[in-house]
């Protein structure tokens, strides 16, 4: 059931606010009374407290309430323009996408870019790579060159979940991981 209510959040907070009925600030965040009332409205009621725990709770970390507790956002991944206000950031090394075997080619032909997002999502390891790809078929880890990006004039950004962003990766930056098995 949780599940289900963080991926229903994170469809309203990310991409349509407007199927509740809500509007998020310029920062992406909403009034967390206006939200829960359009939720009852909409037959999938939730308590102030089962939000709160679902927020708390939720394995990949995509929910921010705001320091007063009046507000909700979610932390990353938005279809819709806000501004998170997250400063640029050097990055490691190397950074790691996942995706699925299918996409590889067009992948390899393009670079990365956000598709439905704002952004290019990365991973700091390639393990969650692995398990963000497998999410969408049979997964295939991309090695990323991310600081001879930030070097050639890339910005990066960190979001509160620890994900990074970055608006575009072209193909010169892209490898394959091996793993070493």
């Amino acid at each position: 059931m949780m599940s289900r209510q963080s991926k229903f959040l994170s469809f309203i907070l990310r991409h349509k606010p407007e199927e509740l009925g809500l509007k998020l600030n310029r920062a992406g965040w909403a009034q967390i009374e206006l939200l829960l009332r359009a939720m009852k409205k909409t037959g999938r009621p939730m308590s102030r407290d089962e939000l709160q725990h679902l927020v708390e709770n939720n394995d990949k970390s995509r929910f921010a309430i705001s320091a007063d507790g009046e507000f909700i956002r979610a932390v990353q991944g938005h279809s819709i323009d806000v501004d998170l206000g997250l400063g640029p950031h050097t990055p490691p090394e190397h950074l790691y996408h996942g995706t699925a075997r299918q996409n590889h080619d067009s992948i390899f032909s393009e670079g990365l870019r956000p598709m439905g997002r704002r952004q290019v999502h990365l991973s700091v390891t390639p393990s969650v790579a692995e398990a963000v790809g497998r999410r969408h078929g049979k997964p295939v880890v991309l090695q990323v060159a991310t600081l001879r990006m930030h070097e050639m004039g890339h910005l990066f950004f960190v979001a509160d979940d620890g994900v990074w962003l970055t608006d575009i990766v072209p193909v010169g930056f892209l490898s394959f991981w091996n793993s070493g098995e």
